[in-house]
């Protein structure tokens, strides 16, 4: 969504059109966002506060994709969670068990911007023990308003280089998260076109998950790094207020027969 639709409280000129156009044509949308620093309903919130119409089971979290994951791989067990005190809240309200006796099964990491010293030490021992360790995305950077934060990659490469085991990451671009939004439509992959701005990440994901691809370039990509990246997009556009007039009624995002 940052980048997409807004830049942190600032919405990009025609993007809450284009979700009413979206609605109007009756055509089913989700809002992904890699960010798991925040609960599902912060999202929501945001949309609505900065002018969007947005209703909480529109939005698709990493944080939500990785439950479902869980659940469905790991049987839903235990974690030790590195999250935000309302993300693991969430985490716990939506099925996996954050408390444990010895060692748990998981280490869960999000984007925690609470993190310190004691939940780093703490997920580390937990993985000597044995604990498996599963990540909600791989960023490296989350945009702000006016630059980037440290995100979680550089977290999940100290407990890989400190531990060994490899992380499992569910968020953007693992197909994943495109597959969970295409169920929650009712639409195979196949019928969906994934609009984001970046290419290592929205971008890709369309493009493994065999999907059309829309790139905007008001967020992070700009027309040189499109040129120079090996990602592709199907179509490139200035923002999402393009996609109507220049894809959506010249039928260029319609499957052909």
């Amino acid at each position: 969504m940052d980048g997409t639709l807004y830049h942190g409280e600032r919405p990009i000129p025609g993007a809450a059109e284009f979700v009413s156009e979206l609605r109007a044509r009756g055509i089913p949308f989700r809002f992904l966002t890699n960010n798991s620093s925040h609960p599902r309903a912060f999202y929501r919130d945001r949309l609505v506060r900065i002018g969007f119409r947005a209703e909480t089971e529109e939005v698709l979290t990493s944080t939500l994709a990785t439950v479902r994951y869980m659940k469905r791989a790991h049987n839903g067990e235990n974690a030790f969670v590195i999250a935000t005190p309302e993300v693991k809240e969430e985490i716990r309200e939506a099925g996996i068990q954050t408390d444990f006796h010895g060692t748990p099964d998981n280490v869960l990491l999000t984007f925690d911007t609470t993190i310190d010293y004691q939940k780093i030490n703490r997920g580390y021992h937990y993985i000597l023990e044995g604990a498996g360790l599963i990540a909600t995305h791989p960023d490296d950077v989350c945009p702000t308003e006016s630059s980037y934060d440290v995100d979680i990659g550089p977290f999940i490469r100290l407990f890989e280089s400190l531990t060994g085991k490899k992380a499992e990451v569910v968020g953007k671009p693992n197909r994943l998260m495109l597959e969970m939004a295409a169920d929650e439509m009712g639409v195979s992959p196949s019928d969906v076109v994934m609009v984001g701005d970046r290419l290592s990440t929205d971008i890709r994901m369309g493009a493994d998950a065999g999907t059309r691809t829309v790139l905007v370039l008001s967020g992070e990509t700009d027309a040189d790094m499109m040129a120079r990246s090996p990602v592709k997009p199907t179509f490139a556009v200035g923002s999402v207020a393009d996609i109507a007039s220049e894809l959506l009624d010249t039928g260029r995002l319609r499957r052909s027969p």
